[in-house]
Parts: C-alpha cells; sequence; structure tokens
C-alpha cells in the first residue's frame, strides 16, 4: 500500500514518470532490464534478494542507473554495505513525498540527497581516528643483524655466515640470539619463515 501510494504521488510530480513497481528484487531487476529507469527507488528488507544485492546487481547491469534508497534502517549493517554497493542518496520512509520527489529531482542532476541522520553516521565514521600502522618486528634490527637474518633465510650455517661477514662464529650466535628475542620466534627455522614473508631473504 505504501508504495503504491507512493508511486501515485510521484506520478502527480512535474518531470516524473513512474514506469514500474516492483514488490521485491528479481522483479526489480526484470522490470529494469525491461525499461531501463532513470532512477530507482530501492527498499532495502524484501523477500528473497535483499537492497543490497539488488542494488549491487542492477548498477553491474546499468551503472548509470541512481539508486536511492528509501527504507525504516540506518543502522551500519544495512547503511554502508548499501552505499559500498553503488546507492546514490538514502532516505527514511518518514521522508515527505515531495521531499522524494526532490531527491529524485536532484539525483536526475547527479547530486545526491542524504537522509540527516545518515550524514551524520558516515561523518562520524570518517572522523573516527585510524589505527597507527603497526611497526614490523624487523624494524628493531641493526643492520648486522638484517645481514644475519638474511643468511639464516638462505639456509647458511653458522660457520658459513662468519665467513661471508668476516666475523666470528660467536659474534654470529650473538646476533641470532638477538634476532630470536627481536622476531619472537624459538628456532632457525621460524625466523627463516618470517624473513621470507617479509621479503627480507631476497
Amino acid at each position: 500500500m505504501v508504495r503504491i501510494g507512493l508511486a501515485a504521488v510521484l506520478d502527480t510530480e512535474e518531470g516524473i514518470e513512474v514506469v514500474g513497481e516492483a514488490s521485491n528484487g528479481y522483479d526489480g531487476i526484470r522490470l529494469a532490464q525491461a525499461y531501463k529507469p532513470d532512477i530507482v527507488l530501492m527498499d532495502l528488507v524484501m523477500d528473497g534478494m535483499d537492497g543490497v544485492e539488488t542494488t549491487q546487481k542492477l548498477l553491474e547491469l546499468y551503472p548509470e542507473c541512481k539508486v536511492i534508497v528509501l527504507t525504516s534502517f540506518i543502522d551500519d549493517s544495512k547503511l554502508y554495505p548499501v552505499i559500498e554497493a553503488g546507492a546514490f542518496s538514502y532516505l527514511l520512509k518518514t521522508a515527505r513525498a515531495t521531499e522524494i520527489a526532490d531527491a529524485i529531482r536532484a539525483a536526475a542532476r547527479g547530486q545526491s540527497v542524504l537522509e540527516s541522520q545518515v550524514a551524520a553516521k558516515m561523518m562520524n565514521r570518517l572522523r573516527k581516528p585510524k589505527q597507527p600502522v603497526q611497526a614490523a618486528l624487523h624494524d628493531d634490527l641493526t643492520e648486522r643483524e638484517m645481514d644475519v637474518l638474511k643468511r639464516v633465510a638462505q639456509g647458511m650455517s653458522n660457520q658459513e655466515i662468519a665467513d661471508e661477514l668476516f666475523i666470528g662464529v660467536k659474534t654470529v650466535k650473538f646476533h641470532i640470539t638477538n634476532i630470536f628475542n627481536k622476531l619472537d620466534v624459538d628456532d632457525r627455522t621460524q625466523a627463516a619463515i618470517y624473513a621470507h614473508k617479509q621479503g627480507i631473504a631476497e
């Protein structure tokens, strides 16, 4: 009844022509293929294919179409997925018919309209400080320890590392102990795996 009533009102608005109505996502896609609408009003909670999936599939078929979400929900689990799916505007069903008509005209001009609560939620999300990037464990290694780790990852023995770096075997063992502690690993195999994952072994 809400859909029928809204369609009747919008059809009287200047510059707006309602070309079809659908009660679910599957019918919506079928009608879109038949009429290729400029703008689609999309509910989020529907039987079968929900509004997020319908929006995604619709825009895959007709990327130039503008999807205006018209829903009762503004929870994160619905808001952000449909925005990411490509929704152009987001309105609540508490909006007046004239506001919906204005949003349709705005979409036709390429202007998005977000209900004030939705805009506030998105702004608050953007304002959240980003989590600092965690430093890599090997950032604490000295240049010499990096040299030793690289050779451990290449499968060299302590004697081979000592010979190549012109240092004593005891010094190599000292560096390896420090490497294990800094990388929080227990043995040469774990250290080698870490080095390969981080691209240190090349």
